[in-house]
């Protein structure tokens, strides 16, 4: 059994893509291979890999309601290669978008879905996921909280009281994360057995109207610091 996990977000670093993908990995069996597909730079290397593969999960942002360009121009070669050398692949996917409703991705997988049909792929389905990049965040928020267990235990503090806080900082990431995981140890199985998955769509366990708050906090500190505003200040005239 081999799989091809794919990360088709465009960033280099610290992706949300990344992160989801790294999950998935934790629950797929065999032999893995993990790829990237940023540009066409990478599409002869993917169609080279890709059939002798068993099984293929993309992994990509929600852009627009839809799929990346970058992406689509690679569903349109692999389209045309299958019909020049028939591949017998299973094709899940796992789309991310930083609204907090999964469904926000229902248009997305139709197309991976209608794709994949007239390329006469198998396809398997995939998971909508929304808040993603809260859920990436607290991805770096994990090692944070690791990080403060070592100065604690450094500090004196007792090694019992220690863990105790430390396990309720991971609960508290994990229950964020725990919709996904639900699906995405679902996902490894079929990928596993090499079955049918269906359509799922899961969030960020955070209520919205609190999802709301947040992510009006995180975007305006992003874009006071990064998005120009101080940087103004320092550009040249």
């Amino acid at each position: 059994m081999k799989t091809v996990l794919i990360n088709a977000s465009p960033k280099k670093k610290m992706s949300v893509s990344a992160h989801f993908l790294a999950l998935q990995r934790i629950f797929i069996q065999g032999e893995v291979i993990k790829e990237t597909l940023r540009n066409k730079t990478d599409y002869d290397r993917l169609l080279q890999i890709l059939p002798e593969a068993d099984a293929v999960v993309f992994c990509l942002p929600l852009y627009v309601d839809g799929v990346p360009s970058h992406v689509l121009h690679f569903m349109k070669k692999l389209e045309q290669y299958c019909h020049e050398h028939p591949l017998r692949l299973n094709v899940y996917v796992i789309s991310n978008g930083g609204f907090i409703e999964g469904n926000q991705n229902q248009a997305l997988m139709q197309v991976f879905e209608n794709f994949y049909v007239r390329s006469h792929l198998n396809w398997c389905g995939g998971i909508g996921i929304g808040g993603g990049v809260m859920l990436n965040v607290m991805r770096i928020l994990f090692f944070v909280y690791a990080g403060m267990f070592v100065l604690n235990l450094i500090n004196g503090a007792l090694l019992q009281d220690a863990l105790l806080v430390l396990a309720k900082q991971w609960g508290i990431v994990l229950f964020f994360h725990a919709g996904v995981l639900f699906y995405q140890i679902r996902m490894g199985i079929a990928v596993n057995r090499g079955t049918f998955f269906g359509v799922k769509y899961t969030r960020a366990m955070m209520p919205s109207f609190l999802f709301i708050l947040v992510a009006d906090l995180f975007f305006l500190l992003i874009s006071v610091f990064q998005g120009g505003l101080f940087r103004g200040w320092l550009r040249k005239k």
